[in-house]
């Protein structure tokens, strides 16, 4: 046990400090479409020569250069079209900054597992918790190439990374690599130039609480009134007073259409970003706004009515519920999702899932949900699994992320908490102490399931294993209660004997002797076997 790492304490995840919401902007004419193109285009070309000018400043950016950039977008926009491109223009810069980043670390990680193996004798074997040598000389000598290369690319991100320097592509990047495998995309030019002129537009405006509707820049009224403040240069598309344009069409937010009318009747700020989806040719709106984070429930609170452990796996959820002394109750539950295809079927197949998930938790009456708290950043790399590709695959495809973000967001209004736990050692431990035991004729139990267990058990502060050691004084209930979460006043729990009365167990009747000598036997003896054989007399005959 001295090898076991530390087991972090399980805590309550805290809920989402935003919300954002889309619909389709529809029912619009082809005037109110070359409106919405021209004011794009027009702030996507300012937009692209801030994020320019960011990138040049790179860190040695202050709140000066800020102000000196956003007076420059002023007169050729408006002042609050120019604060929200600086603020875009900020997290763009802020989120490569972060991929910068979490790519230097993947480079030293391989560079430091390429010297490690390549340190090793040919054809050693590895541990469990590190990998051995290299296979053969072959190997060995093509690995020792791939290091050269990691260690040249190492040096380059670092010193990139230390003068700031970051690489952003608007628009995207993957599709800029598209334009060279237009083929193979199954796109012809004109189609992949629609596509990335509509990724470079800017549509889109910051809240601002006090003003008309929440946003004095992009406004949308109760009813679904959506009107534009134009740019100074395109002032002539005005169709309303100060320079604004009305969209013919309507909106309406179907989820949580409720709360954002509430927000923009009183005037609370929401922000919100219109663009067009080149594909299917239509127009979205997706409306965001903040909330306060609401304080975590105490973790005894949420586990007052038991848990659900969930396991996630690269094609389903294993989840089986325990109560509130970490017992599972009725049968294990498994949640499937595919996530091949596009993004949107991906997207699509994860919120069915977790849909389905609330659901049978809030008719178990339970108000938690345990989840591991995964991290697959350091086993990634290709040169600790390198020809273990389905594996690779294999964690690379998990949505740890994207479904942790989900399930929060979901269960945040539904009012049930998550509960966030250690991941270390919860399949190999479940499956020793659960797997077999719950496995019966009618229920075959997989390694997912018990581990789920696994799960449940440790956000509620249990041990994994189903029972501690019985006392070494003597194998009896003697010296107290065996299992470890079982309270004294639950029903049905193994505890000491109650003193029946009449003789005990294995007890012998003060009368055994006469009861001996009057019942009749059970046992059939042969009484042939019992007597002693002796030879007849030859029977002479004359």
């Amino acid at each position: 046990m001295g090898g076991l790492r530390k087991v972090a304490a399980p805590f309550v995840v805290p809920g989402p400090s935003g919300v954002a919401v889309r619909t389709r902007l529809g029912q619009l004419t082809p005037v109110d479409e070359e409106v919405l193109r021209r004011v794009g285009a027009y702030l996507g070309t300012l937009a692209c020569r801030d994020l320019k000018a960011r990138c040049r400043d790179g860190l040695a950016h202050d709140a000066q250069a800020w102000a000196v950039r956003k007076r420059e977008l002023t007169p050729l926009s408006s002042a609050r079209w120019a604060g929200s491109i600086t603020k875009a223009t900020h997290e763009q810069w802020a989120l490569a900054r972060r991929s910068a980043l979490a790519r230097l670390q993947g480079l030293q990680a391989g560079v430091r597992m390429l010297r490690h193996r390549l340190s090793m004798p040919v054809g050693q074997k590895g541990s469990k918790k590190a990998p051995g040598g290299y296979r053969s000389r072959r190997e060995w000598h093509a690995k020792s190439r791939r290091l050269r290369v990691l260690e040249d690319r190492l040096a380059r991100e670092r010193a990139a990374w230390e003068a700031g320097t970051v690489h952003v592509v608007r628009g995207g990047r993957r599709l800029a690599r598209m334009r060279h495998q237009l083929p193979a995309a199954r796109l012809t030019e004109d189609q992949w130039r629609a596509r990335w002129e509509a990724g470079r537009w800017f549509l889109r405006a910051d809240g601002e609480s006090g003003k008309r509707y929440g946003n004095e820049t992009i406004r949308i009224s109760p009813d679904g009134e959506v009107s534009i403040r134009l740019p100074a240069p395109l002032k002539q598309w005005a169709n309303a007073p100060h320079g604004r344009y009305v969209l013919t069409g309507r909106v309406r937010f179907a989820h949580r259409g409720p709360e954002w009318a509430d927000r923009v009747a009183v005037n609370r700020a929401v922000a919100y970003r219109i663009h067009h989806d080149v594909a299917r040719g239509r127009w979205y709106v997706t409306a965001s706004w903040q909330q306060p984070v609401s304080q975590p429930v105490p973790l005894a609170a949420v586990l007052a009515d038991g848990v659900i452990g969930v396991d996630m796996n690269a094609d389903h959820l294993a989840a089986w519920r325990l109560d509130v002394h970490g017992n599972p109750t009725g049968s294990p539950r498994r949640f499937c999702y595919d996530l091949t295809g596009t993004v949107g079927h991906r997207d699509a197949q994860l919120r069915h899932t977790l849909t389905r998930l609330l659901h049978w938790a809030r008719t178990c009456g339970v108000r938690a949900i345990a989840v591991e708290d995964l991290d697959f950043t350091a086993e990634k790399t290709r040169e600790k699994h390198g020809r273990k590709r389905r594996f690779r695959r294999l964690v690379s495809g998990l949505p740890t992320g994207r479904l942790r973000a989900r399930l929060v967001s979901m269960a945040d209004a539904t009012g049930i908490a998550i509960v966030a736990v250690d991941p270390a050692y919860t399949s190999k431990w479940g499956a020793q102490h659960w797997q077999k035991p719950l496995t019966s004729t009618t229920r075959r139990t997989t390694r997912h399931d018990a581990a789920s267990i696994a799960i449940g058990r440790r956000a509620q502060g249990y041990p994994i294993r189903r029972r501690t050691a019985p006392p070494r004084t003597h194998r009896s209930d003697g010296c107290g209660h065996r299992i470890v979460q079982a309270g004294g006043d639950a029903p049905g729990r193994e505890g000491p004997r109650r003193r029946l009365p009449g003789p005990r167990t294995r007890s012998v009747p003060p009368d055994a002797e006469r009861t001996r000598a009057t019942r009749t036997p059970t046992t059939v003896r042969d009484v042939r076997s019992e007597r002693e054989w002796v030879q007849d007399p030859l029977l002479l005959t004359g």
